[in-house]
């Protein structure tokens, strides 16, 4: 069984990647039931407070400045309509309610509006996140005061590949942000994306990372690339579906705790693709009709998914591994 492990070398990942896959799930499959329900999943709607015009050069992202794509630039909304979004996404299941602005980094002035959101969410009985680019540690401290959950960074992709798609900061800059968020107390939600044009090793690279962080990420993102046009990669190609998985059974179990979650990409992903990924360790998903600017599967499809696979949501709780459940 697996263990909390912080020192993997490639090799032994790589290993992993090389398993037959059935052999590979059966592996995952057991680490999963060794520390979660097997049939349960964890719902999070995620909201975009300011859209599009962000400086920063990421390849796949609509909300570049840098590239000529269909997202149109807002302002940061406001507190009502933010609330407004939350209390919908409780109604319909989702226990955490996530927030992301396109900046590079946020101001402290913008900090603090984001902040009374925070306050307001958590005012609504669910659970919080942001993501909103890199983070000084005196604004890390500012959101746990206005109890914010968890915070969302993604390190993307490996080292060694993270300069064919972001050039505006490093790698460096995100595992700074992740200290930060780490030390003043709040949960780190940090995954990365697939079908970027990275090689299997840059996937077991990213992988590494992550669980060799000091404390391993409460939630790992694990994202399909979103080919939207006007971006660089918007002509990349589609990732094998089956290596998509094996990504999530090797995430499960490297790092054995943590939320494991399916995110952008769910809508070209199958009912079979995504009831294999649950079989292989992811216990949490996106939920509402938009992942910030890109389309997400509508509820009522996922609704009947968990139906048919007799899955059920994650009730809202205090940050422990005592679960309880309630239908969808």
């Amino acid at each position: 069984m697996s263990s909390m492990r912080h020192d993997w070398h490639i090799s032994e990942v790589l290993e992993l990647f090389a398993l037959p896959f059935n052999d590979l799930m059966f592996k995952a499959h057991q680490v999963h039931r060794a520390y979660f329900p097997a049939n349960e999943v964890q719902v999070s709607t995620l909201l975009s407070i300011k859209t599009g015009a962000c400086p920063e050069d990421c390849g796949y992202c609509s909300q570049s400045a840098r590239y000529d794509t269909s997202v149109e630039r807002e302002r940061l909304l406001p507190l009502n309509e933010v609330l407004a979004s939350a209390q919908r996404a409780k109604e319909t299941g989702a226990t955490r309610f996530c927030m992301g602005a396109a900046w590079r980094n946020p101001t402290d002035k913008n900090l603090e509006v984001v902040a009374e959101m925070v306050q307001g969410v958590k005012a609504l009985g669910m659970e919080t996140c942001v993501t909103l680019g890199m983070l000084q540690p005196h604004q890390a401290q500012r959101l746990r005061q206005a109890g914010l959950d968890y915070y969302n960074h993604n390190l993307d992709t490996s080292p060694e590949f993270y300069g064919q798609v972001i050039t505006t900061r490093t790698y460096q800059d995100r595992l700074d942000t992740l200290d930060a968020v780490r030390d003043a107390g709040i949960h780190v939600c940090s995954g990365g994306i697939l079908g970027l044009g990275e090689t299997r090793k840059d996937r077991a690279r990213l992988l590494q990372q992550l669980a060799n962080l000091k404390q391993h990420p409460d939630s790992v993102p694990i994202n399909d690339l979103v080919r939207v046009e006007g971006t660089p990669m918007s002509n990349n190609p589609k990732l094998d579906p089956l290596e998509f998985i094996r990504v999530i059974a090797i995430a499960r179990i490297l790092m054995p705790q943590s939320y494991v979650r399916l995110s952008a990409g769910r809508t070209e992903m199958s009912d079979e693709m995504q009831a294999w990924c649950f079989f292989a360790g992811a216990n949490s998903i996106f939920y509402g009709d938009k992942l910030l600017t890109t389309e997400n599967p509508e509820e009522n499809h996922d609704r009947e998914l968990f139906k048919r696979l007799g899955i059920e949501c994650e009730a809202p709780k205090a940050h422990s591994h005592a679960h309880a459940s309630l239908n969808c």
